[in-house]
């Protein structure tokens, strides 16, 4: 056991502080800068001190990058992957602990592993698939002469096609799936004690009814705390958006912040741009304000 000390206390906060200190000060400097105008935001070094024009920046950089339906589409694609991901890591979850089943570690494994492959890695052949989702079907028919045989007897050429780009289903489902999700729910559903189970298959209970009338009250937190995490996963998502719309109907906030910085001639109104920036901000920092106290308390129980 360590003993504290004075200097022990002081050091302990110092480096708190310095931690604090780096996160919160990007965010001060953007709200800052947002307050500025152009002139004085380029300054070198920038004033530290608030400006008087930051209501106009926030006027014009909403409706220059037209936010207000942006920010939409980015809550549903956020709203919408935290549910998926919560839902479906559950689920898997339960499958691999409480069922026996021949390869039932293997899934596990091959699942984890797939953490070590990030999105921008899988990327293109994701793209193909939501571009046509079909496409596998066709290339089996093909294959199989199916095609040939249905175009013999009838006369109809078959194609099939199922596009999703431009749509909130082809942003939400490929993001879905989670290994991430999926380990988290494993380690606390580990910690269910064996009687619990034992009791409620005495009780009758089936094994929908224990996941949904046991499991899934005890484990609210953890999916406070998964679904935190993936709702400001999913809002910070740039790439994938970005090759998915090509319509501003679908667009996100954050691929739009590009619409507040000229690219070609003149200078960027940096000012503007900090506006947005501090706009796109403040809905993922609401989010983790509301939920910090199950997000925590979700940690804390998939580390148990």
């Amino acid at each position: 056991m360590v003993e504290r000390t004075p200097i022990l206390n002081f050091f302990t906060h110092l480096i708190l502080f310095a931690g604090f200190v780096f996160c919160v000060a990007p965010f001060v400097i953007v709200a800052i800068a947002a307050s500025h105008n152009l002139k004085d935001v380029n300054d070198v070094p920038m004033s530290l001190l608030p400006g008087s024009d930051f209501w106009v920046n926030i006027k014009t950089a909403w409706t220059t990058a037209d936010l207000g339906p942006k920010l939409l589409n980015s809550f549903i694609m956020a709203f919408g992957v935290a549910a998926g991901k919560v839902i479906i890591s559950a689920l898997t979850a339960f499958s691999i602990v409480y069922f026996r089943y021949p390869g039932r570690m293997l899934i596990f494994w091959l699942i984890f592993i797939t953490l070590m492959l990030p999105l921008e890695v899988r990327i293109v052949p994701t793209y193909a698939v939501v571009a046509n989702v079909l496409e596998p079907y066709q290339t089996i028919m093909d294959l199989t002469g199916l095609s040939w045989l249905i175009e013999k007897v009838s006369g109809v050429q078959v194609q099939l096609s199922l596009g999703l780009l431009n749509s909130y289903s082809g942003l939400i489902l490929p993001l879905v799936a989670t290994a991430t999700g999926t380990f988290l729910y494993r380690q606390f559903f580990l910690t269910v004690p064996d009687e619990l189970t034992e009791a409620a298959r005495m009780d009758g209970a089936g094994a929908l009814r224990f996941f949904v009338d046991i499991l899934l009250p005890l484990s609210r937190n953890n999916m406070a705390a998964l679904g935190t995490i993936m709702f400001l996963w999913a809002w910070n998502q740039y790439l994938w958006p970005l090759l998915i719309t090509t319509d501003q109907s679908h667009a996100m906030a954050v691929t739009e912040l590009k619409q507040l910085i000229p690219n070609v001639g003149g200078a960027p109104e940096w000012h503007i741009a900090m506006a947005g920036t501090l706009i796109i901000m403040l809905p993922p920092m609401i989010v983790v304000v509301l939920m910090q106290r199950w997000f925590v308390r979700g940690l804390i129980a998939t580390e148990k």
